[in-house]
């Protein structure tokens, strides 16, 4: 199962959903969905736009986390 850290990222920085919304010009409803960890899969270009903007790599947005841990 892969995780994201999206929501700890923002919160570590002190942003917002609507900041993200706002500085990089992705949908309201992909931010949300990667917030509230209901995405069924991520676009390469998201994925680069929310790492430049949270300046960080795939490797600390994303995880996989192994059952039973």
């Amino acid at each position: 199962m892969i995780r994201n850290n999206f929501r700890i990222l923002l919160a570590e920085q002190k942003k917002k959903m609507s900041d993200v919304e706002k500085d990089t010009g992705l949908a309201k409803a992909t931010i949300r969905s990667l917030y509230h960890e209901t995405a069924k899969g991520v676009q390469f270009n998201t994925l680069e736009t929310i790492c430049e903007y949270l300046k960080c790599d795939v490797g600390e947005l994303l995880k996989i986390k192994k059952e039973g841990a």
